[in-house]
């Protein structure tokens, strides 16, 4: 009987805590999709959701100064504003336009991507520096040298192995990029895929599969509003 009385004693006092007493409930954990990146089947560079209603791509060039605009103005609203909480996905396909691109490229690329987009931040806000160091004499001679030589020396004189270093590239692992021809080979792919499909300079904008005349942030946003952004 004791036992009994104790049983229905403990059940009172659970009956009676207060539901303030309770521990609260806590908030659901919001995915941040700028730290999603996969590699695409057109071989670009992917940071998002995958299954964002937004799908915005960008043919761009490290080498070009209107791509370097369109870098410092529209990119990080695009990735805070859009990527980040899902609405978008953001993908970057080289357009190569000289052999100093293809050496920056085969160094931005050679962590693959959650690597390349900080890199290639890096490489546009220095743009006018590195892109100087290399001049028409200096591209005559180390054309002459073999394709993976020459994309070394490129990247040496104008300190894209460096930078590689400052973004966890080791500098072996640089030259090592810089002298794969199957990835250059695929870069030229990618170029000429792109022209096939009427991309004809950089940068060039899509939105949902849709060319769209944006070169900032400014022109760009309309186009992210109507496809339901």
């Amino acid at each position: 009987m004791r036992i009994s009385a104790a049983l229905a004693l403990l059940s009172m006092l659970a009956l009676a805590v207060p539901a303030s007493a309770k521990a609260p409930a806590r908030p659901a954990v919001q995915t941040n999709w700028a730290r999603t990146f996969t590699v695409t089947p057109e071989g670009g560079f992917r940071m998002g959701n995958p299954k964002a209603r937004i799908a915005v791509v960008e043919y761009g060039s490290l080498t070009c100064p209107h791509c370097r605009h369109f870098a410092e103005t529209a990119v990080n609203p695009l990735i805070g504003q859009y990527v980040r909480t899902g609405k978008a996905s953001y993908e970057f396909r080289p357009f190569i336009l000289d052999g100093i691109d293809v050496a920056a490229n085969l160094v931005a690329r050679c962590n693959g991507p959650a690597a390349f987009f900080p890199m290639a931040a890096d490489l546009y806000a220095t743009q006018p520096m590195w892109r100087a160091r290399i001049s028409d004499d200096d591209m005559e001679r180390l054309g002459a040298l073999p394709q993976g030589q020459m994309m070394v020396g490129i990247a040496e004189q104008a300190g894209l192995i460096l930078t590689g270093a400052a973004h966890g590239i080791a500098p072996a692992k640089a030259r090592a990029c810089l002298s794969n021809e199957a990835a250059a080979e695929r870069l030229a792919a990618m170029r000429q895929a792109a022209s096939a499909s009427g991309v004809k300079g950089t940068p060039t904008l899509l939105v949902n599969g849709k060319v769209v005349p944006a070169y900032d942030w400014d022109s760009l946003q309309p186009f992210l509003k109507r496809a339901g952004g």
